[in-house]
């Protein structure tokens, strides 16, 4: 940990940057959404760092231990459902954890596994991400009272955006497999859905009903 890191890690939360001190571990496979929870980190005080899959989240927590882990439940390697499980019953347990996904019915599946909190993706204001950490954190580790819960929308960079339909595209080219092609559905329908791109969602939900659309999926994605 770097002279930087230990001033953040010990300076106290504010009415401005409620989080700060806190270290976030975003386990997030589209860069659409870690761009989002990136600048919902950086406004709210906390440290971020990213895992884009399960193996390399576990790599991540061999090395330190964040404060709070957001683990997307659809991710390349496997069920984040599995990772919450194992962080829910490791000694010490993570402070907060908090499933997330574009697919809200699969609340009950974080919860489940020992999820503290679950985030619908998209996460539509920073008041609402810093409220979900803040009502799961000992009183010792809130700001000073009074606080106004900001409004601020978050609008993530649309390249990143434009990067993940990209990827989903490279994937059913490369692996036009029955797993590879339900992954590219969960994927692609939770980007749409942060993205607010109807014409993407209804695409990702024919593809989860017919296999077959695979590739007309992709023409489209690369057009």
């Amino acid at each position: 940990m770097d002279d930087f890191d230990d001033i953040m890690l010990a300076r106290t939360p504010t009415a401005a940057r409620p989080l700060l001190g806190l270290t976030v571990l975003v386990v997030e496979d589209s860069r659409f959404a870690s761009e989002a929870m990136r600048l919902l980190c950086l406004r709210s005080g906390a440290r971020i760092r990213r895992a884009d899959c399960l193996a390399s989240a576990r790599k991540h927590l061999r090395v330190y231990r964040p404060s709070v882990v957001v683990i997307d439940l659809g991710l390349p390697d496997g069920s984040g459902v599995n990772l919450i499980a194992e962080l829910h019953n490791a000694t010490p347990r993570i402070d907060v954890l908090l499933g997330i996904s574009g697919d809200p019915a699969r609340e009950g599946e974080a919860m489940a596994a020992g999820a503290d909190g679950f985030l619908p993706k998209p996460i539509e204001t920073l008041g609402a991400f810093q409220q979900a950490i803040l009502s799961l954190l000992p009183e010792t580790a809130q700001p000073p009272a009074p606080r106004q819960i900001p409004d601020e929308a978050i609008h993530p960079d649309p390249f990143t955006f434009r990067e993940d339909i990209a990827r989903a595209a490279d994937v059913l080219q490369d692996r036009p497999d029955g797993d590879a092609l339900d992954y590219v559905a969960q994927f692609t329908s939770g980007i749409a859905r942060s993205a607010h791109d109807a014409q993407l969602e209804a695409a990702a939900a024919a593809l989860a009903k017919d296999r077959a659309k695979g590739g007309r999926y992709a023409g489209m994605c690369n057009g």
